[in-house]
Parts: C-alpha cells; sequence; structure tokens
C-alpha cells in the first residue's frame, strides 16, 4: 500500500516537472518566433531587457572568480546521471526531468543569446549614413596589409619594452570595451569579467578560443592557446554580451577594442589578429605579395605565427570536425547563411573601416 501511495506521488511530480519543462519550451520557442517574425522587437528587447540581464546575472556570475558556465555544466551533467542512477526504474519521471531541464537550457539561451541573432547589427550603427560596399578591389586590400604589417612590428616591439606584457588581460578588456564605447553609444554598459576556462582542453579539441556562455552570461576564453590570441578573444566574447552575435562584427568589434586600447599587448593582438584575417583573403588573390608580407613581419612574430599554427594542429581530427560541422549547422540555423565562414567576412568591415578612417594615417 506504501508503495503505490509512493509511485502515485511520483507520478503526481513527473507530471508537475513535464508542465514545468512545457512553461519553459513555451517561453523559450515564443521569444525566439516574435523575434524572428515581429519586426523591432529583438533590437528593443536587446537594449531594454537583455542589458538589464547583463547588469544583473552577468554581475552575480561575475563575482565567482572562475567560469561558472563550467561549473554548471558539470554539476548538471552530474545531477542528470545522478538522477539517472536514483530513478532508474523510474522511466516516467527520468523523461519528465530530463524535459524539463532541456527546456529551461532553451529558455536561458532564448533570453540570454537567441533573439539578439535577429536585432540590428552592429555595422548599422558604426556606419551610420553610409552605405557599406563589400567589393574593394586587391590594391585596397593590399594597402591595409601593408598598414597591418607595419602595425603589427611596432606594436610588439613595444609590448617587448613593457617586459611581455600579457598581465591582467581580463580587467584590460573591458577597459578597452568601455573606451570603445566613448566613439559607439551601443557598446556602453557594464562589462563583467572574463574569464579562463579551467579545463581549456574543452575548448581546443573543438578548435574554438572562447565561448559566450548564454546560462550564465559570461564571456568564456581558452587560457591554453598562444597568448596573443587572448586579448582579441576577449574583446570578441565581450561583445556578444552587447547583444551583437554576428562572429564577423564580434571579430571586428574584438579589433576595433583592442586598436583602441592603451595597452601594448592588446594593440598587438587586435593588428596580429588583423593581419591573419586580411592577409588569408590577399593570399588567396596574390600569394606573391602576402608572401612578401609575412617576410617583412618580425622574426619574432613569425614564431608567434608558427606556435599558434602548431597549437591548433595537435588538436585537428574527427572531434574537431564534428565541432566545426556543429558549429556551421548552429550558426546557419541563427540566421549566418555562410556558417563558420562568418569569421572570415571581417576583413569587408576592417577594410571599409580602414578606408573610412585610417587610410590618411597610413599614407603619411
Amino acid at each position: 500500500m506504501v508503495f503505490r501511495r509512493k509511485e502515485r506521488d511520483f507520478k503526481r511530480r513527473a507530471l508537475g516537472v513535464f508542465v514545468t519543462g512545457m512553461m519553459f519550451l513555451a517561453g523559450g520557442m515564443g521569444l525566439l518566433w516574435t523575434a524572428r517574425n515581429q519586426t523591432g522587437f529583438a533590437e528593443w528587447y536587446s537594449q531594454n531587457v537583455y542589458s538589464v540581464l547583463v547588469g544583473s546575472v552577468g554581475r552575480v556570475f561575475g563575482m565567482i572568480p572562475v567560469s561558472a558556465s563550467e561549473l554548471f555544466l558539470y554539476l548538471l551533467l552530474a545531477g542528470m546521471v545522478w538522477q539517472g542512477i536514483r530513478h532508474r526504474k523510474r522511466l516516467l519521471y527520468l523523461a519528465c526531468f530530463y524535459f524539463m531541464c532541456a527546456s529551461a537550457l532553451l529558455f536561458l539561451y532564448a533570453a540570454n543569446c537567441g533573439v539578439n541573432y535577429y536585432r540590428k547589427p552592429f555595422s548599422a550603427w558604426f556606419f551610420t549614413g553610409v552605405k557599406q560596399s563589400a567589393g574593394a578591389d586587391s590594391g585596397e586590400l593590399l594597402r591595409m596589409c601593408e598598414w597591418l604589417t607595419g602595425n603589427v612590428n611596432e606594436a610588439w616591439e613595444r609590448m617587448e619594452a613593457d617586459s611581455g606584457s600579457y598581465h591582467g588581460m581580463q580587467g584590460k578588456g573591458r577597459e578597452a570595451m568601455m573606451r570603445l564605447a566613448k566613439e559607439q553609444p551601443v557598446l556602453a554598459g557594464f562589462y563583467p569579467r572574463p574569464k579562463p576556462v579551467m579545463v581549456s582542453w574543452i575548448l581546443s579539441v573543438q578548435q574554438c578560443s572562447g565561448v559566450y556562455a548564454p546560462f550564465t552570461v559570461e564571456a568564456n576564453y581558452n587560457r591554453d592557446m598562444v597568448a596573443y590570441n587572448i586579448p582579441h578573444t576577449i574583446c570578441h566574447e565581450l561583445s556578444h554580451l552587447r547583444g551583437f552575435m554576428r562572429e564577423d562584427e564580434a571579430n571586428f568589434i574584438g579589433y576595433l577594442a583592442c586598436l583602441e586600447s592603451d595597452s601594448a599587448d592588446y594593440n598587438y593582438s587586435g593588428y596580429l589578429l588583423g593581419w591573419i584575417y586580411a592577409g588569408n583573403a590577399l593570399a588567396k588573390e596574390n600569394f606573391e605579395e602576402y608572401a612578401r608580407l609575412h617576410g617583412k613581419l618580425k622574426e619574432e612574430v613569425r614564431r608567434d605565427l608558427a606556435a599558434n599554427h602548431q597549437f591548433w594542429d595537435q588538436y585537428e581530427g574527427k572531434a574537431a570536425e564534428a565541432a566545426t560541422h556543429l558549429n556551421d549547422t548552429y550558426l546557419k540555423a541563427n540566421g549566418q547563411s555562410e556558417g563558420v565562414k562568418t569569421y572570415g567576412r571581417v576583413v569587408d568591415l576592417m577594410l571599409y573601416d580602414f578606408l573610412e578612417n585610417r587610410m590618411d594615417s597610413a599614407c603619411n
């Protein structure tokens, strides 16, 4: 009798868990549907709701000295395994419990990330009143690459004079973004402290330098990669906390923030990442010029590039291919039709910025 009563109680609990899961699912799907189909909703949400979530949820989890999202992932997996063992004979309850967990994650994703994919792009703010051109001749690209080459070398010399720098990178990342926000007010707001992933191997095998964690509203980065990647990655991930989710634009915002920073290591990171993206584009059009500019880089810079290739090459394999395919599918599902190729489209934005804002200084 007691056993039957206990089983009836678990069936009622399963129903309550299922209803809770349905509420999370309806809320998450409702937000994504509205953002996709109601013009202006995503922009309003990003500026009036999401900004509050960053300033509250992001501020709370930002007080934790380590990646809260990483801890949350481990605890969630442990909790699901524990529930599976504890209630292995109550399959209905387990199915409802797992459904509720998945639905809650979907709701958090939609509220803290998904809606932002449908907002106005950063380029609409940065290039106000000007029609952005995607086309540029090879001569303009070459001039930008030459300008980047000189600035990479100069930034490395300043960084070397500062004893190699690379200290206090987390705080300097926030400062760089707030400095850029003075020129681009749409980037203004609270920035939580970016944090390294403790077990960064998880990101490395995915060929991933950083990740925005929507469940805890955090900017996380891979601490194992070659150091020059870290400043740009920090700014890239922090740009997602301002609601700009396109990868090309996050790369561009990170590039701008690094260039505007008063720290040599951030300047070096921004110029070198810019050189890599622009250099790859130049190599496709004129490999001889690319090789010439590569040869003009300081030996220490070329050494950094070689170390970076060596680092990522060790993680190539089936896991990396699967992660890339998954990321490609994810980006396409969120309106970025070019998938992982979107990362490289930063060159269009960099080139337009160069022609409009930096060409004169490059010619002097």
